[in-house]
């Protein structure tokens, strides 16, 4: 039996799976909040004794940079390590994914319910998939054909710079600059850059400030919930707040095109994490391709990227499809792991 699991900062989600029942029916699954615990070891122990079922291996996607089998977690105050695991727990081997390597690793078993198509076009062959998503920050990843099946491979491309595409834009990435040392794209394009935006908005005067919103902006810990909810607002959205989501999806859709180019995504484009299924109808409205595609001399390569939202949490699936084909691969073999 395998252990895998999705560590965020909110969350923490572990299933036991095996290799005859497969990644989509675990034998056991459970959710815990991730803040309340010391560290993955803790939450594990707790799941372990739960269930008690005998797992030899694991693996988790976690948010954060994997260097040799460490991670310290973005959201968390944690260090989480695969040897130490695997000791603690007796395990052959412990692997340790970016989270966003884990949902590149489902991608290829994602099935047409857990996506919504933005751009209906006819992917390449063995061509390369791109994974852009804005959540708390901004991940990326990506997949090559190796002649057989696709490899999932880590980035930290939503740590790059900024780049404008308007006048807007370049307004607030000066705004920006002034408040940061380092304008990375997620510092605009994640639930941190949304009320950036929106501040930046404020500030030049685009629109006045809804006191409504405003009262309720002054008392959140995370603003961006209320600035996505007011803009989506069926009745009354807020001006102010419809500017910092359209720029926001507009930001969007030039670092997914950037993305695109990047690692020559023939095969597709797929939007993940909580935003994207938040805001589907803006996405699918139009702006968002607009700008995928504005790349001069290479807008009609891009026009011929399928492009898909997924709307199924999917690292979870991820953790388990790299599992199981280390597996199937190598027997009961480490994988590059503890």
């Amino acid at each position: 039996m395998l252990l895998v699991g999705d560590i965020g900062g909110t969350k923490t989600d572990l299933a036991v799976i095996t290799p005859e029942a497969g990644p989509r029916a675990p034998l056991a699954f459970a959710e815990f909040p991730s803040a309340s615990y010391t560290g993955l070891e803790a939450i594990v122990r707790e799941f372990l004794g739960r269930v008690a079922l005998p797992v030899t291996r694991a693996c988790f996607g976690v948010a954060g940079s994997v260097i040799r089998g460490r991670v310290k977690t973005t959201n968390l105050p944690w260090v989480i390590e695969a040897e130490a695991l695997a000791k603690a727990f007796g395990l052959e081997s412990v692997r340790l994914l970016n989270d966003l390597e884990a949902i590149a690793w489902a991608v290829p078993l994602l099935r047409p319910v857990d996506l919504v198509l933005l751009n209906a076009a006819a992917p390449v062959t063995g061509g390369a998939l791109a994974v852009i998503a804005p959540g708390t920050g901004l991940g990326e990843a990506f997949l090559t054909w190796d002649g057989s099946r696709y490899i999932a491979h880590a980035s930290e491309g939503g740590h790059a710079d900024f780049a404008p595409t308007n006048a807007s834009q370049i307004g607030l990435l000066q705004y920006l600059h002034e408040r940061h040392a380092h304008v990375s794209v997620e510092r605009v394009c994640s639930g941190l850059g949304i009320p950036y935006i929106y501040d930046y908005l404020r500030d030049t005067h685009y629109a006045p400030e809804s006191p409504d919103v405003s009262e309720r902006l002054a008392h959140a810990a995370d603003r961006t919930p209320i600035i996505v909810d007011a803009a989506l607002h069926p009745t009354a959205p807020c001006k102010l707040c419809v500017a910092a989501l359209d720029t926001f999806v507009v930001v969007l859709g030039a670092e997914a095109g950037n993305l695109a180019l990047k690692v020559l995504a023939t095969g597709g484009v797929y939007l993940a994490g909580g935003i994207p299924m938040r805001i589907l109808p803006i996405l699918a409205d139009g702006r968002f391709m607009q700008a995928f595609q504005r790349k001069g001399r290479f807008a009609e390569l891009l026009a011929s990227v399928p492009v898909h939202v997924i709307v199924k949490r999917a690292a979870l699936l991820g953790a388990a499809s790299c599992l199981l084909e280390d597996t199937h691969e190598k027997g009961h073999e480490p994988c590059s792991s503890a």
